[in-house]
């Protein structure tokens, strides 16, 4: 179409040329104009015909007129049966002539006409939601298989639309459960508060099966959850639990039980419900979904309670092993994410890191959008936190913290997003954006009902710690352990109360700084990995002083190179650096400190780097060339000593056998540790599949 016919067209449409040139065409052509107006895209010359009520003679003249005047497009090559307009402004402006009763009834027709033409649902669907509600069943089936093809689809708003607009009709007495449930669960993602509203009525319902309250009961729980109140999403399901007959709906409502009584900041006896639990995971018998959920929980307690890492990751496997899709319909995303957490924290983010994008993906298939994907993209941004690649995470919590934004204010969702983003903006020196975006949200006046990490008071600490207020620190934290010290929950590494503690505290009380120190210590020596020791060590090194406070470090180094933290390793080794050049001992500090400064310029943490430069500097000494490009490849080194310490080598025979010094070897897995995202013991698990099990010169395969 040229420009002077396009003109002419928008002046007919704007004004009345167009309608009064149809209507000179005749009834039929008009009512032949309003029934491709309704059936849009769907139109053919069949369906056309019959919505306008006409017959083959007066629907072969009002083509022939509507294409003679340009109303209806020419026929395409081919000889397509497709009634298409001329333009679609034409068909906007007839579909708006329509009298609004005509063109509700047309739709009426309409969906009935693509339902018999056998396209589906979501054609009819499209019609009956311009219709009047009319106690109509077919109209209610047609929506709900509707809302089930959309949400496969992924288009959950569009199935929202779809079963709101069934649920108007109305649908039948025994069946306005299952509409509600429907319903609530579509506007679980985006609307958690509007799902409360709707499955509390589905459980109000005369007519509701037992499997079916079991599903709304669980969901019901889902959505007072991810509206942070925990105490009812957990009496729901206890209730349900006492009360079922079916030996399987009750071990899942235990389970259920089990998990939002864990978030619970108000949980009157925490050891009890982890003893319980316990008992429970060690006499499961099957392995069905309900078990593995158990297990998972059991892996996350474990965790929390600082029990050795190989207990809570031994669970985890177990829970893993016949699958814990994000997706279920059935089954929540919250154990899989703890689960994959679990790795996380016991040094193997690797792991963590291919569940959760695993986990992520399957979500965006499905269409999920809502506080699911945010929770997702958030953690997965924690996750790439403790792997030391601070700009990735960043940009992943950001994300994720626009969509809990768009979800609702106030909610767990929006709560991890920002202690994360908080602790990540800390992290890389921007101290006062990190205070900006806490006081556009209120972080530090609004505590959260659920138990969450990172929690919302030793964050806001950090923050306090960073701005100088260490006195308005030192009463969160002290209020922060008086929380989880009686739920048991006394692992550092989940939550560093007590090492936080410690250096707010060393300067007015260096001895009760030495003694929380050393709790914490001792603490994450019994969890046992390299990552938590090292982290410990190196807060209690920073609270002690003299060669104790230098052994401590230099322990810390060694433990945090045994870990994948690169972030706390480059921390460490700045500082024992710098303690090293204020005892005089220059030339070891160099080392130290131009390790350190590498480290934190491929973490992104760039006032530790700068620190790094300054003490460089204060010492007489001149940074070298950093490297500028870092890759998560192994280089051929990294590699052959990751392959033998994967296979149970101890470093002195890999320096024997690659004739390197062992310092050499502890340096090359200290790069691969950061690379693949994990300790010794996870190596086997991450390394390239075409590196695995294929035999090392001199040792078989497997051994």
């Amino acid at each position: 179409m040229n420009a002077i016919e396009l003109r002419e067209l928008a002046s007919a449409v704007r004004g009345s040329g167009l309608i009064e040139r149809l209507e000179r065409l005749g009834p039929s052509a008009v009512r032949l104009t309003w029934a491709v107006a309704v059936l849009g895209t769907d139109a053919d010359r069949d369906m056309a015909a019959g919505v306008a009520g006409l017959g083959a003679e007066e629907m072969a003249d009002a083509v022939d007129k509507l294409r003679e005047a340009r109303i209806l497009a020419a026929p395409q090559d081919g000889g397509s049966s497709g009634l298409d307009f001329f333009h679609p402004l034409v068909g906007t402006a007839v579909y708006r002539a329509i009298p609004a009763a005509m063109r509700v009834a047309m739709h009426g027709q309409a969906a009935f006409a693509v339902s018999e033409a056998g396209l589906g649902p979501t054609s009819a669907a499209r019609h009956i939601l311009e219709m009047h509600p009319e106690n109509d069943r077919w109209a209610v089936r047609q929506l709900r298989s509707a809302a089930r093809d959309y949400l496969r689809a992924g288009a959950p708003d569009a199935a929202r639309r779809c079963l709101a607009r069934a649920l108007r009709e109305p649908p039948a007495l025994e069946d306005r459960a299952e509409v509600l449930f429907e319903l609530g669960c579509s506007a679980l993602l985006s609307e958690p508060a509007t799902t409360v509203n709707h499955l509390k009525a589905a459980l109000e319902e005369p007519e509701l099966a037992p499997e079916l309250r079991e599903a709304v009961t669980y969901r019901l729980a889902q959505a007072l959850a991810h509206t942070d109140r925990m105490g009812e999403a957990a009496a729901i399901v206890a209730a349900e639990a006492k009360h079922s007959t079916n030996a399987r709906t009750r071990l899942r409502m235990q389970a259920e039980t089990f998990q939002w009584n864990a978030f619970r900041a108000d949980e009157e006896d925490s050891p009890a419900r982890s003893r319980s639990l316990a008992r429970l995971a060690d006499h499961l018998t099957g392995r069905g979904k309900a078990e593995r959920y158990i297990l998972g929980l059991r892996a996350w307690d474990a965790m929390v309670r600082g029990e050795p890492a190989e207990t809570a990751l031994r669970y985890a496997e177990e829970a893993l092993e016949g699958g814990l899709p994000w997706t279920d319909d059935n089954w929540g995303f919250e154990v899989p994410v703890m689960v994959a957490l679990v790795f996380m924290y016991c040094d193997q983010p690797g792991r963590a890191d291919e569940l959760f994008n695993q986990g992520i993906a399957d979500c965006e298939r499905k269409g999920w959008r809502g506080a699911h994907l945010s929770f997702g993209l958030t953690l997965l941004g924690y996750i790439k936190f403790h792997r030391g690649r601070l700009a990735e995470a960043e940009d992943l919590v950001h994300s994720g913290l626009r969509i809990a934004d768009r979800v609702g204010q106030q909610i767990p969702a929006q709560w991890f997003a920002l202690g994360i983003l908080i602790e990540i903006l800390l992290a890389r020196g921007r101290v006062q954006e990190a205070q900006e975006l806490s006081d556009t949200y209120n972080y530090g006046q609004v505590v959260p009902g659920a138990v969450t990490y990172p929690d919302s008071e030793t964050v806001y600490s950090e923050l306090l710690i960073a701005r100088g207020l260490r006195t308005d620190a030192e009463e969160r934290l002290r209020a922060v352990g008086r929380r989880l010290e009686p739920r048991g929950m006394r692992n550092p590494m989940w939550c560093p109360w007590r090492p936080l503690l410690a250096q707010t505290i060393a300067h007015t009380d260096p001895g009760e700084a030495a003694d929380i120190a050393q709790e914490a210590v001792d603490s994450a020596r019994r969890f046992g990995t390299p990552g938590a020791i090292g982290r410990a060590l190196h807060a209690a090194a920073k609270v002690a002083s003299g060669a104790d406070s230098l052994a401590l470090m230099a322990e810390a180094v060694r433990q945090l190179e045994r870990s994948p933290a690169a972030y706390e390793l480059a921390q460490a080794l700045v500082d024992h650096g710098a303690m090293l050049s204020r005892a005089g001992l220059p030339q070891d500090a160099a080392d130290l400190l131009m390790r350190g400064l590498e480290s934190a310029a491929l973490c992104g943490a760039d006032a530790l780097a700068a620190r790094a430069r300054e003490e460089l500097a204060a010492s007489g000494l001149r940074p070298l060339q950093l490297r500028t490009v870092d890759s998560d490849s192994l280089t051929s080194q990294e590699k052959a000593v990751a392959e033998r310490a994967a296979q149970g080598w101890e470093n002195k025979r890999i320096a024997e056998e690659l004739s390197i010094k062992e310092r050499t070897v502890e340096l090359l897995l200290s790069g691969a540790f950061r690379k693949l995202g994990t300790d010794r013991s996870g190596l086997a698990g991450l390394l390239p599949h075409q590196t695995r099990g294929s035999g090392i010169r001199g040792v078989p395969p497997g051994r």
